[in-house]
C-alpha cells in the first residue's frame, strides 16, 4: 500500500523540527492502530450501508476505504455510506487504510451482504398487469416520508437513441453476462431495444430491430409520432419463454425502394438475441368489404399502420393491436395474435371489417385481459352498424367507437360491446373513446351483496364510463346502457391511461388535474373525493402507483407536454393533494430531466422510478 503523499510530508517536517533549538525533543508519533474494527453489514437492494472504524495514534489521522481492494473516491473519513445498492454489491469486501506521519495500518475486511427482504419486483408488461392497474405493491425504499425527502431526486439518465415511447420494463436478478442484475429494458423509434442495469445505470445490451440495409420508417405525414417510426408499443416480457426469458416487440421500418414492414421480434432477454424463428412480417387478411379490399378480404398494409397500443400476452396468445396514422386512410382496425413460441400467426379479427377506420390505439395504453378468456379494447372513430341483429350486435360486425369484449378462443371475435346513444356523431367529429384505455376494477360487492365484475374507460367526450363486464351495454340510441355513466366527470377528455389503487380510480384528464374517483358499493363516486393542485396539460397524464400492500400508496404522474421541460409528480394517493415531489423544484434545476414526451408512463421498481425521455431514461431514487 502507498504512503499518501500528505503522511510523507508530515514526516518531513517533523523530522526537521525534532533535534532543532536546546529544548528536549518531541516525543514520537505513535503509529496508527485499529481499536475497532469495521463490522460487516447487510442491507436491502436499493438501501445504503454504512461502515466505521475506531482507531488510534497521533494526530491527525488519514482514511482511505476500499472496495474489493481498489480505493473509493471521496472515502476519505472514519465513517462510510455505500450508494444505494444493487443485487451485484452483494459479498463485496470493504477495508480501510488508516495513516499518519508514523506509517499506516489496513483493517480487516468486512463483508456487505445485499438481500431482498421482500421479493424483488419485475414489471413485465404495460401498467404492471394484464388488468392495466399500474400497480406495484411491494414498493418498501420508495415511502412518502423518503420521496417526500431531501435524498429523494434525479440520479441519471440513460442515454439511447430515439424517442422512447414505450413504457420502461424492469426484470430483477437476471443473470447477464454471468452476473445477477436488476435490469430495465428500453425500446425506442429508432428501433432499437436497450438493457441497463437497472441500479447502477451500466449499459449491458444494445440491439436493433432494423432489417438489413433498412431505416425506420419516416411519420407517414402524420405528427403523432415523428420524426421516425421504429418502437412505439410497449413490448411485453415471459420471463418463462425460451432458454432465459423472452421480450417480444413490433418494430416498424423501411427499405431504399419505399417498401414498409412491420415485424414482430422474440428477444432473448440476457442476449437480446433474436429467438428461433423470429422476426415474423405481420401480414394478414380478414373477410369483408371494407377499406382496403380486394377479392371479399380486407387487406393489411404495413404502410398504413403502426402497432401503438401495448402488446398483450393473453389466452396462451401473444396480441397485437393496430393503430393508423393520424386519420389518413384506407384503413380499418386489427387485432393479430401469434403463438408466442413460434411467431406463427394464429388469430386475426377485424374490428371495422365492412367499413372504414376504427383502430385501436389508445395512447398508448394496452388492451386488458381478464384471465378468464376475454380482453378488452377502447375502439377509435369508425364504421358503427346502428342496426342490429337478434343478438344486439351490429349487423356487419363494424364496431368503431366501441368498448369491446374480445374472446382469445379460436376464432377470435368481440362477444360483448358497449358504445355511446351518439357513437355516430361522436366518430364523426373525432370524439372517440380510442383516445383512452381501458382498465379492469378488481371484484367489488354492489348494494346487494352481489358481486360485480367491472371495467373503466374513457375517451374525448368527458364522460368517465364504467361497465359490467358480464353484459357490457351494447347500444341504444336512447340510453347509454352501461353501469354507470359519470358524465363531464372528465370535461377535458382523456387522451391517457387510468390507474388504481385502494378502492380508488386515478385519472388526469387534459389541462385538468390528477383525479381520485373513491368506490363504495361497486360505484364510482360522482365527484373526485381529491385532486391535485397541479393541472396536465394535452395529453393529460398516465399515472402509476407504488405502494407496500395497502399502505404507503403513491401515484405518480408525468407533465409530458410536447417540448416544454417535463416533471416528474408523486402524490399521497389517500390526498392528491399532498404532492410529495415534484422534479421542478430541487434547487437551482437539479432534477431537470429534459423536455416531455407524450403518452409516457413511468414505472416504479425496487426504489427507483424510470420516466421516458425524447433521448433516453430518466431514473430517480435516493442518492447517497
Amino acid at each position: 500500500m502507498r504512503t499518501p503523499s500528505w503522511v510523507l510530508a508530515l514526516a518531513t517536517a517533523l523530522a526537521a523540527c525534532g533535534g532543532s533549538g536546546g529544548g528536549a525533543p518531541s516525543a514520537p508519533p505513535i503509529a496508527p492502530a485499529i481499536v475497532t474494527q469495521p463490522a460487516s453489514a447487510s442491507a436491502m437492494i436499493g438501501q445504503v450501508a454504512s461502515f466505521t472504524v475506531v482507531a488510534s495514534g497521533t494526530a491527525p489521522l488519514g482514511y482511505q476505504w476500499h472496495k474489493g481492494g481498489q480505493d473509493i473516491a471521496g472515502a476519505t473519513a472514519a465513517n462510510y455510506g455505500t450508494p444505494p445498492l444493487a443485487a451485484a454489491d452483494d459479498g463485496a469486501s470493504f477495508t480501510v487504510t488508516v495513516s499518519n506521519a508514523a506509517g499506516t495500518v489496513t483493517s480487516n475486511a468486512a463483508s456487505l451482504s445485499v438481500t431482498a427482504s421482500v421479493a424483488l419486483v419485475d414489471v413485465l408488461t404495460y401498467h404492471n398487469d394484464s388488468a392495466r392497474t399500474a400497480q406495484n405493491l411491494a414498493e418498501v425504499i420508495l415511502t412518502p416520508a423518503a420521496v417526500a425527502g431531501a435524498r429523494f431526486g434525479l440520479l441519471r439518465v440513460l442515454p439511447v437513441d430515439g424517442l422512447v415511447d414505450a413504457q420502461p420494463l424492469v426484470v430483477s436478478r437476471l443473470a447477464v453476462g454471468g452476473t445477477s442484475r436488476n435490469v430495465v429494458f428500453v425500446a425506442t423509434e429508432h428501433a432499437s431495444v436497450y438493457a441497463f442495469d437497472a441500479d447502477d445505470g451500466t449499459a449491458l445490451l444494445h440491439v436493433s430491430l432494423l432489417g438489413g440495409g433498412e431505416m425506420t420508417s419516416d411519420n407517414r405525414g402524420c405528427g403523432q409520432v415523428t420524426p421516425e417510426i421504429g418502437i412505439t408499443a410497449t413490448p411485453v416480457i415471459d420471463r418463462s419463454a425460451g432458454p432465459h426469458g423472452t421480450l417480444y416487440a413490433v418494430a416498424m421500418s423501411r427499405d431504399a425502394a419505399g417498401n414498409y414492414y412491420q415485424r414482430v421480434h422474440a428477444l432473448d432477454l440476457v442476449t437480446l438475441a433474436e429467438q428461433a424463428g423470429s422476426p415474423v412480417p405481420v401480414q394478414a387478411s380478414y373477410p369483408g368489404s371494407g377499406a382496403n379490399n380486394a377479392n371479399g378480404r380486407v387487406i393489411f398494409d404495413a404502410a398504413r399502420y403502426k402497432e401503438r397500443a401495448g402488446l398483450l400476452l393473453a389466452g396462451g396468445t401473444l396480441l397485437t393491436a393496430w393503430a393508423s396514422h393520424c386519420d389518413i386512410g384506407p384503413y380499418t382496425g386489427w387485432i393479430i395474435g401469434y403463438d408466442p413460441l413460434t411467431l406463427s400467426m394464429t388469430q386475426v379479427l377485424n374490428v371495422v371489417p365492412n367499413g372504414s377506420d376504427g383502430a385501436i390505439w389508445q395512447s398508448g395504453g394496452a388492451m386488458a385481459a381478464d384471465g378468464q378468456g376475454s380482453f378488452y379494447a377502447l375502439v377509435g372513430n369508425g364504421t358503427f352498424d346502428t342496426t342490429l341483429d337478434a343478438g344486439g350486435l351490429p349487423v356487419n360486425r363494424d364496431y368503431g367507437n366501441a368498448f369491446v369484449k374480445v374472446t382469445t378462443a379460436n376464432p377470435m371475435q368481440v362477444v360483448d360491446y358497449f358504445t355511446m346513444q351518439n357513437a355516430v356523431s361522436e366518430s364523426a367529429a373525432d370524439v372517440d373513446l380510442g383516445s383512452g384505455a381501458p382498465m379492469l376494477l378488481p371484484d367489488l360487492t354492489d348494494a346487494g351483496g352481489s358481486v360485480r365484475h367491472l371495467a373503466v374507460g374513457a375517451g374525448k367526450d368527458g364522460h368517465l364510463y364504467v361497465v359490467n363486464r358480464d353484459n357490457l351495454g351494447k347500444f341504444s340510441a336512447s340510453a347509454n346502457g352501461v353501469w354507470q355513466d359519470l358524465a363531464g366527470a372528465l370535461p377535458g377528455g382523456v387522451w391517457s391511461a387510468p390507474a388504481y389503487f385502494n378502492g380508488s380510480v386515478y385519472y388526469a384528464d387534459v389541462n385538468g388535474t390528477l383525479k381520485a374517483f373513491a368506490i363504495s358499493q361497486a360505484k364510482l363516486g360522482a365527484a373526485p373525493a381529491s385532486q391535485s393542485a397541479a393541472t396536465f396539460a394535452y395529453p393529460g397524464a398516465s399515472p402509476a402507483v407504488s405502494a407496500n400492500g395497502a399502505s404507503g400508496g403513491i401515484i405518480w404522474a408525468v407533465e409530458s407536454a410536447t417540448g416544454q421541460t417535463a416533471v416528474l409528480h408523486a402524490f399521497d394517493a389517500a390526498n392528491l393533494g399532498h404532492e410529495l415531489y415534484n422534479s421542478n423544484a430541487a434547487a437551482a434545476g437539479a432534477d431537470h430531466f429534459g423536455t416531455g414526451n407524450k403518452f409516457i408512463t413511468p414505472t416504479i421498481a425496487n426504489g427507483k422510478v424510470f420516466v421516458g425521455t425524447p433521448v433516453g431514461v430518466a431514473v430517480f431514487g435516493l442518492k447517497p
